[in-house]
């Protein structure tokens, strides 16, 4: 006749959650990986019905009674939080000495694994919760490769539709930018005021200095105007040195000529290039979306390239309002609206 304590050694072997019960109801010995999960609460030693509330069969208050149900499932739970909720199989042994209950984590057993930082090591090596934990494994490591290969797919695209709308030399968005930007705000009825600045001087500083001279001086023009207007404003390189800035909700004159004065004085000061001093202006045309009705891309960019083509031909860097060069076409210059410097 098999003693206790190799009863018990063999359980530890194939069943790491047993729990070996005494006639008494007390329990005399508990599998490794079951005592796991109470590392500082010894069961051996207490009832079993203390550790382990019973949900199903209900109204079992004795060993006995349990064991009426040899053969059934019993569904259980620990009594101490965390209340892991544990399943179970009864089988007596001989002479009425008690029963062998072993255990098992059921559908929980995921959260087991964490709450216990269980490993395989805790469990017999043909429990099918071994195979199922490498399955949940490899899809968490497949799913992570998945979402890493998503974040980088849409970061790729991102990447890819930002450089599709800016221009690459100064980092300002691009024509294609400026259109959509132009096409949304008449589309949706805004107002907007349109400056095409074009830089004055600037084929001297490649003639003298050569092109990196020049990409400087573009680099450092661009990071002007992007200081000198709002988070909110698009200012766009469409040509060699020739730039459009979009002012959404800006139709004030006043503000529009003050930040034209702003841009022209500070892009008269000299840039230095490797050790040279480059020189440079700018002329800007103005036009306000409200002077035409309705406006279209078109017809603004052209309103405000002909203000361009009336301030360079006053004499260059000062900038000129659109319906200053409406007046003079109409014959009526006394009625336009100009800053020029």
């Amino acid at each position: 006749m098999m003693g206790t304590d190799d009863l018990a050694a063999l359980l530890e072997t194939l069943c790491p959650m047993f729990v070996l019960v005494g006639a008494d109801g007390q329990i005399s010995r508990v599998g490794p990986t079951l005592q796991k999960l109470r590392p500082d609460q010894p069961m051996a030693g207490r009832e079993f019905l203390e550790v382990f509330e019973l949900i199903r069969p209900r109204d079992v208050a004795s060993l006995s009674t349990l064991l009426a149900s040899a053969g059934a499932k019993l569904h259980l739970k620990m009594r101490e939080t965390p209340r892991t909720a544990l399943k179970g199989l009864i089988a007596p042994l001989p002479d009425g000495k008690g029963a062998v209950i072993n255990l098992s984590f059921g559908i929980s057993i995921l959260d087991a694994v964490r709450d216990y930082a269980l490993t395989s090591a805790d469990f017999s090596g043909t429990d099918l919760a071994i195979e199922l934990l490498y399955l949940v494994e490899a899809k968490s490591a497949a799913m992570e490769a998945s979402r890493s290969l998503n974040l980088r797919l849409q970061g790729a695209m991102l990447a890819a539709e930002e450089q599709a709308v800016t221009d690459m030399l100064t980092g300002l968005k691009n024509r294609r930018a400026m259109d959509g930007t132009l096409g949304q705000l008449i589309t949706g009825h805004l107002p907007f005021a349109l400056m095409h600045l074009d830089l004055d001087f600037f084929k001297s500083v490649n003639d003298q200095f050569g092109h990196a001279a020049g990409d400087h001086v573009l680099q450092q023009a661009a990071r002007i105007m992007v200081e000198e207007t709002r988070n909110g404003d698009t200012v766009a390189r469409i040509g060699g040195d020739e730039f459009v800035i979009i002012f959404p909700g800006l139709s004030d004159e006043d503000i529009l000529s003050a930040i034209a004065t702003r841009l022209i004085d500070r892009l008269q000061a000299p840039f230095l290039f490797e050790g040279n001093t480059c020189h440079i202006s700018a002329s800007i045309g103005i036009a306000l979306s409200s002077q035409l009705k309705p406006p279209t891309a078109a017809e603004i960019l052209n309103a405000a390239d002909l203000a361009l083509y009336e301030a360079k031909r006053t004499g260059r860097s000062r900038h000129c309002l659109y319906s200053v060069v409406a007046g003079r076409q109409n014959g009526n210059a006394e009625h336009g609206v100009a800053s020029q410097l």
